[in-house]
């Protein structure tokens, strides 16, 4: 029997603990070697004029099919089979558009441009390929390599049964925090090698067909379920402790408000200066759908993809993962930001999200 969900976090928080660490990992070496900028810090050192910086999953959303010498970007998005950020990342410095000198129409949509990598963004191209394998290789070292060989194997038998369009990362969440399912024709992909697939891709692949199995059930995306209302007691929560107790951005929270005030699910409450959120009864009804629905889920995926699969992922993600706060798990030895980025200037989390808030802002797992 699989442990029960009363003693260990769910397994959707459990890959979402795996997949927000690996990326603030990579993130923090990008913006440890990566000349840029940010809008609060302004450029790094010797870096004036360099990109706005951005999160590991505009890698594989976005630059890993941009060329130099040029791809259409419906093209880009067939490949990524999720949709990027378009307009960001031409203003953040990334990317160029111009005419397929091929098409000879007046206005052509942008989907038909071309989009070229600018010099800034072929040395973010050059630098995030390698950072992929380079923090997998962290992983290895810090956790011991056959942890992260049974990590891989659990995560692949699951991943070689679902559907072969899912992206290999998240997709930036739509309006109010839902998913964006996979693009193209569905197809099965039972026997597909996945072998070779980067760690974060296979946990994003997993997580996602989790959310998105979720969210065809529930009136509440599961980024908001797990995130805000997860942590509203019963005589409310303040509103300024949502990031620390979600783990999560103001920025993220706040979009996550507007949803649930404006859906019915929540009211704000204001005293004096303390603003508290307050679950409606449609609020407590998705709070207690949420938690159905995970137990649901994982019960339907056990005989799914077989007990032996998931006792298997559910462990190993619980040795690596452990609770997913500062004190209880091991992920958080590898989150220390250098001294000069931007993550060593804001307050440390305490927790990591239980789902990440991948968003339009250039993707950070955590909203910010």
């Amino acid at each position: 029997m699989m442990q029960s969900m009363a003693t260990r976090p769910p397994l959707a928080a459990l890959l979402s603990f795996a997949l927000v660490a690996f990326t603030i990992e990579f993130d923090n070496e990008s913006d440890h070697r990566l000349p840029h900028r940010t809008t609060k810090y302004g450029p790094s050192a010797g870096a004036s004029g360099g990109p706005w910086l951005v999160s590991m999953v505009m890698w594989f959303n976005c630059m890993r099919f941009v060329t130099e010498e040029g791809i259409a970007a419906r093209e880009v998005e067939r490949l990524a089979r999720t949709r990027t950020n378009w307009d960001g990342m031409r203003r953040w410095g990334y990317v160029f558009f111009e005419l397929d000198p091929a098409d000879k129409r007046p206005k052509p949509p942008q989907s038909a441009l071309l989009v070229r990598a600018t010099a800034k963004g072929r040395m973010a191209q050059k630098l995030w390929a390698a950072l992929i394998p380079a923090v997998e290789e962290r992983w290895r070292k810090r956790f011991g390599g056959a942890m992260i060989d049974s990590l891989r194997s659990a995560l692949a038998a699951v991943v070689s049964q679902l559907d072969a369009n899912l992206p290999d990362c998240l997709p930036i969440l739509k309006f109010g925090l839902v998913n964006d399912g996979p693009k193209g024709q569905k197809s099965a992909s039972v026997g597909t090698d996945v072998s070779s697939l980067p760690l974060p891709a296979l946990l994003a692949k997993v997580l996602l067909a989790f959310a998105l199995e979720f969210e065809r059930e529930s009136d509440v995306s599961l980024a908001i379920c797990a995130d805000v209302l997860r942590v509203v007691d019963e005589k409310g929560t303040p509103v300024r402790d949502l990031p620390m107790l979600g783990g999560i951005s103001k920025e993220a929270v706040a979009m996550a408000l507007s949803f649930l005030t404006k859906r019915g699910f929540a009211r704000v409450q204001t005293a004096g200066r303390v603003k508290t959120l307050l679950l409606t009864s449609a609020g407590v009804q998705a709070h207690a759908d949420y938690l159905r629905l995970l137990k649901a889920i994982e019960k339907c995926w056990v005989t799914r993809y077989g007990a032996k699969t998931m006792q298997g992922l559910s462990d190993v993600l619980e040795r690596i993962a452990g609770d997913g706060t500062a004190e209880g798990s091991p992920l958080f030895q590898g989150l220390e930001p250098y001294p000069e980025g931007w993550r060593a200037k804001v307050r440390k989390p305490d927790t990591l999200p239980h789902y990440p808030m991948m968003l339009h802002r250039g993707g950070y797992p955590d909203g910010s």
